[in-house]
């Protein structure tokens, strides 16, 4: 703006100054505005010198800035290298110790699959050892027996030999009760009967014993014998006192079949011992249930595990 001034202030001087003298009057003018244009001139330097040093210093100030944003760039550039450093080196020292360790996990896991099997075979084992051991007792003690008197008239003794001699079990204990235990899930209650009562006549020493005397007690209840269901559920009861895996079963048992005959006050009586010999096993609440469905008070008993030394539940 000041330099285009400057230069129309210059050229008309330089007209003026040109063309003839008219008077006296225009030559002042043509001094003044001489003087005018010079100090324009001393003006449009001055800030042409102010602009030159501003410029200067902002080219110093940009130039300051880029230089520390490079800086800042390494220090950024550096910092996240170290950090991608400790992160690997932290991956290093964390990850490969934990495949390591799943590894051996995975390893341990396949042992202990391979342990549970082995135990599992040799519980197979062992109870077919059981089983060979418990027939092998009774054909000793079939072989040992000593021979009862000839009956009068040549007769057969029941369930034996001519002569009096005791018939050998014509099956394993296992056996047997596995078919009277098929039978009796298919409905087939006569054939199981004579099954769990043979199995008792030649294995009445075995563990599964009193669940073949229940189940005798049980097939009776089922088919409406309840007065001899009664009597083979005492048998339960009275021949194997300290077994706590079948007694309750019987003694629930024997107060349905009360009831059911209409001895109200047996069943009652039958129901309350169940309650107060094994108050945590899960038959007692169903006993109290019996109690309060025939008008009786039950106290709520405690519900969960078998009592104290009882065993495992065989079926």
């Amino acid at each position: 703006m000041f330099r285009r001034f400057l230069v129309y202030a210059v050229a008309a001087a330089a007209v003026l100054t040109l063309s003839p003298s008219r008077s006296s009057g225009a030559s002042k003018e043509i001094l003044e505005l001489q003087r005018d244009v010079a100090t324009l001139q001393d003006m449009v330097k001055a800030m042409q010198r102010s602009q030159d040093e501003k410029f200067g210093a902002l080219q110093v100030l940009v130039q300051q800035s880029l230089n520390a944003a490079n800086d800042a760039s390494k220090s950024v550039a550096i910092i996240q290298s170290g950090f991608q450093q400790s992160l690997r080196d932290q991956e290093a020292k964390v990850v490969t110790p934990v495949v390591g360790l799943s590894s051996r996990m995975e390893q341990v896991s396949t042992d202990l699959r391979t342990v549970s099997q082995a135990v599992s075979d040799l519980t197979g084992l062992v109870s077919s050892l059981k089983a060979q051991l418990t027939d092998l007792n009774a054909a000793v003690k079939v072989m040992q027996a000593p021979p009862a008197a000839p009956p009068t008239g040549g007769g057969t003794m029941a369930g034996g030999t001519p002569g009096g001699t005791m018939e050998p079990p014509p099956i394993s204990s296992k056996d047997l009760y596995d078919n009277a235990t098929r039978d009796r899930s298919g409905g087939k209650f006569d054939l199981a009967l004579q099954e769990f009562a043979d199995y008792l006549k030649w294995y009445s020493n075995t563990d599964m014993a009193p669940n073949a005397q229940y189940y005798i007690a049980w097939i009776h209840s089922s088919q409406g014998d309840l007065e001899n269901a009664v009597k083979e559920f005492d048998m339960v009861i009275d021949k194997w006192p300290d077994n706590n895996n079948k007694i309750p079963d019987a003694m629930f048992g024997k107060g349905q079949a009360l009831m059911k005959l209409g001895r109200r006050t047996d069943a009652g009586n039958e129901f309350r011992q169940l309650i107060q010999r094994f108050p945590r096993n899960d038959l007692a609440n169903k006993a109290c249930d019996q109690l309060k469905s025939m008008g009786y008070g039950c106290a709520t008993p405690r519900a969960g595990a078998a009592p104290k030394g009882g065993t495992k539940k065989k079926k």
